[in-house]
């Protein structure tokens, strides 16, 4: 797994020394030496290394990655350049032109977003191929845990947009007055349509940073942008 490095290691630094860490390092490594593990290992922690914590506006969190081959990258929903864009992150697109009528992108890779200060964080950042869920109990769970509690403590408006289940029972981690939390089913197409689905959490995010003195986050996504990130 590649370091964290800029504020985000001072945050996790003390994750690092505990025993579960040290369990789940090597439980990884040897996941990754026996079985097909998504994301690439060096790619495990792209959200962190994309969105600094000291930049984060929003945080999207969703489940586990992408389990399927070429899929997961690191970011949560995302996709690389080329890939066909997943059932859920169709529907996101969905309810992104719904909300702000934005036109729907044809690629699912959302570094944008990263860069605009949405940290793009799953529960569980690694998975086995064709197995959701299946590093479920190796030790993510605290880890991202303490990533939650990270951006708690940063002093400055700060949005959580919460999707699915497991998402929400970080709920219980975000104490901080200044926080807005968005809940909503899992955009997957099994639970889109019980609430997903008209719950604008783009324009809720926006609106709520404006009123607290933030600037908004661009969601935007160009397909042009495809283009200039590869390049």
């Amino acid at each position: 797994m590649p370091a964290i490095t800029g504020k985000w290691e001072e945050a996790l630094a003390p994750e690092f020394k505990k025993p579960y860490y040290r369990a789940l390092y090597n439980t990884i490594r040897q996941e990754y030496h026996t079985h097909v593990v998504y994301p690439p290992s060096d790619e495990i922690f792209t959200a962190f290394h994309l969105t600094p914590l000291e930049k984060v506006k929003v945080v999207i969190l969703g489940q586990d990655p992408y389990h399927e081959p070429g899929q997961a990258h690191g970011l949560s929903f995302s996709v690389k350049p080329g890939i066909e864009i997943p059932p859920s992150l169709v529907n996101i697109y969905q309810e992104l032109h719904d909300d702000l009528g934005y036109p729907i992108p044809k690629s699912g890779y959302l570094v944008h977003w990263a860069e605009e200060g949405v940290l793009m964080l799953n529960t569980l950042l690694t998975v086995r191929a064709h197995q959701a869920f299946s590093h479920k109990d190796i030790g993510w769970q605290e880890f991202t845990d303490a990533a939650i509690r990270a951006v708690d403590r940063e002093n400055r408006p700060i949005v959580f947009i919460l999707w699915g289940r497991p998402a929400q029972e970080k709920k219980r981690l975000i104490t901080n007055p200044e926080r807005l939390i968005i809940e909503s089913p899992h955009p997957s197409p099994l639970s889109a349509y019980r609430g997903f689905f008209g719950s604008k959490p783009f324009s809720r995010a926006n609106d709520w940073l404006v009123s607290h003195g933030e600037t908004p986050v661009d969601w935007e996504i160009k397909d042009n942008q495809e283009q200039e990130e590869t390049q």
